[in-house]
């Protein structure tokens, strides 16, 4: 017996080392991965027309900013949530007391054609924003008129701001120019100096070529750079060729000519998402449409009521403006300050649509039906204004819209078409409005704040059109303005939110979107706030056409024995 079990042991033991060797024996499955490599040509259909490739001479060409994007570089730059980040620099630091910005220039930063990037040459470009040659708006060249620039060596630089001021960072995007290409030229030239046509800069991307065409520009090659400060981009070249508008532009990506559609606009964004090849993207932009009210004109003293102001709010239907007249092109806008940004306070009081809501407010303020009379009125004053509106297709529809659902809630609306330029000059600049539907723009300024349109000081001659005098909101945003912290931004502007919300001096619309169409052979594009419509292409250093095959071992799994 003992013998027996001394020989079952025996037997066992072997069987687990059998079945340990089977093991390690087992066959290895190889795994081809995909792997972003160099190489392909990207060509996009670009909405508009060549003027001059100048980060100097770009500001009123929403084209030429798209190409001189991959050009030339800035000495920040900023993330999707508006936060900035290091281009040309490598870092940066601020004084205490928030008025001298010393920079460092990347070591391997280098111009086109092989020149260091150095410290004169960022002296050199801001003397030419401040010139008479360069299209910078004048508030622009104001500040850097005020601003000391000095040269602390090669690499190094400094900046000293006559008082802290937060957004700064906003004002150093702009392209580096080289001083050794350009210094010759004299500022009042610029805009026909050969550099426009052949330019040089530190981007991305090289110039390569233009394309020409019965003596007309019909577009540009980019090639890939191999000394970019950041790697070369994966796309070897960029090819831009100019189209008049989206339906055209469409057509081109149809009949094969082209890859990428700049811009995809409302008549043809349908058409467009049946493509089954091309990937629509849709990105907020940095704007709001919304309701300017005018809170110091007497012959509408029921705007100073803040109830009055939140059943106005309360009784307005943006689902369907956004929905239907806008076709989707558009976010319900709750907060001044745009979603996406740091900034941004998700938990502000939202506004949905209730009329019964907005009727009870109306009608706790004193605002009944006087006999035979489809219009609420007090003590005389009944809910009449007018709204003026720029004279667009859109604008119109919008703002009869509007006039149908304050009918509803018994608040009578006398709609004024007049040209955009009037609107602005004649009626919100002059502050002779009562109420008014438009836009704000913060195109080409990440950091988020909203001093310039709602702090007291803007009232008179600034562009808080609504006039709103709150001395806690203007408290919040002067503060946010030193303040270095960005966490302490954050804190206050959330405040100045909650505030906005509660008194809202003016109604908050929408925030539109733009649209654009990539092949979905183009791999790793990924979409993000916009600040310009530039930074579509912000990482166009990330998309690839061309993949390599890269090897993983795993082992296979070997099937159990019955």
């Amino acid at each position: 017996m003992k013998r027996l079990r001394w020989q079952i042991l025996v037997v066992a033991v072997t069987l687990v080392i059998v079945a340990l060797l089977l093991l390690s024996q087992q066959p290895v499955t190889t795994i081809i991965l995909p792997e972003a490599a160099p190489g392909g040509i990207y060509t996009e259909a670009l909405i508009g027309s060549m003027g001059r490739l100048n980060p100097m001479l770009d500001w009123n060409n929403p084209a030429d900013r798209d190409v001189n994007r991959l050009l030339f570089s800035g000495l920040v730059k900023f993330d999707s949530r508006g936060l900035p980040q290091p281009d040309l620099v490598d870092s940066w630091g601020v004084s205490a007391d928030g008025k001298v910005y010393n920079f460092s220039i990347r070591s391997n930063a280098l111009w086109h054609d092989g020149t260091p990037v150095t410290s004169d040459d960022v002296i050199f470009t801001i003397e030419m924003i401040k010139s008479s040659g360069s299209l910078f708006p004048q508030d622009i060249k104001d500040l850097w008129s005020q601003i000391l620039v000095k040269r602390l060596d090669d690499k190094t630089f400094q900046f000293t701001l006559p008082e802290p001021f937060s957004p700064f960072l906003d004002y150093v995007t702009f392209g580096i120019l080289p001083k050794h290409l350009l210094e010759s030229v004299p500022a009042d030239q610029l805009p026909s100096a050969e550099f426009n046509l052949s330019p040089v800069g530190t981007g991305p991307y090289k110039f390569g070529e233009l394309l020409i065409s019965g003596g007309q520009i019909t577009g540009v090659v980019l090639v890939a750079n191999q000394d970019y400060f950041l790697g070369a981009p994966f796309v070897e070249q960029v090819v831009f060729r100019y189209f008049p508008n989206s339906a055209s532009a469409l057509d081109a990506y149809r009949q094969g000519e082209v890859l990428g559609i700049s811009q995809l606009t409302q008549d043809v964004l349908e058409s467009a998402l049946q493509e089954p090849g091309l990937s629509v993207y849709t990105s907020r932009l940095p704007q709001m449409g919304l309701v300017f009210l005018n809170l110091n004109n007497p012959t509408v003293g029921f705007l100073q009521d803040a109830n009055v102001r939140r059943a106005l709010m309360l009784g307005l239907n943006r689902t369907v403006i956004v929905s239907h007249i806008l076709k989707g092109q558009a976010i319900v806008a709750d907060s001044p300050i745009l979603p996406g940004s740091w900034a941004y306070y998700d938990e502000i009081e939202k506004f949905p649509y209730d009329p019964e809501a907005a009727i009870q407010l109306l009608n706790k303020e004193g605002y009944i039906f006087t006999a035979g009379s489809s219009v609420r009125s007090k003590d005389g004053q009944p809910l009449t204004f007018t709204l003026v509106h720029p004279d667009n297709e859109i604008h119109t529809q919008i703002a009869q819209a509007i006039q149908s659902d304050w009918a509803l809630i018994g608040v009578q609306v006398n709609l004024q078409s007049v040209p955009y330029d009037s609107m602005v000059n004649d009626y919100l600049t002059t502050r002779n409005f009562e109420a008014a539907l438009g836009d704000l723009s913060t195109s080409r300024t990440p950091d988020p704040d909203p001093y310039l349109f709602w702090h007291q000081a803007e009232a008179t001659g600034g562009q808080n059109y609504s006039q709103w005098d709150s001395r806690t909101a203007s408290e919040f945003l002067e503060t946010a303005r030193t303040a270095a912290d960005f966490n302490e931004r954050a804190r206050l502007y959330r405040n100045f939110q909650v505030v906005f919300a509660k008194e809202l001096p003016s109604l908050p619309l929408y925030y539109p979107v733009y649209s654009y169409g990539v092949d979905a052979q183009v791999q790793g594009v990924q979409v993000a706030p916009m600040y310009d419509i530039s930074d579509r292409l912000a990482l166009i250093n990330e998309w690839y056409l061309v993949t390599r095959r890269t090897l993983e071992e795993q082992p296979e799994a070997v099937p159990a024995v019955p």
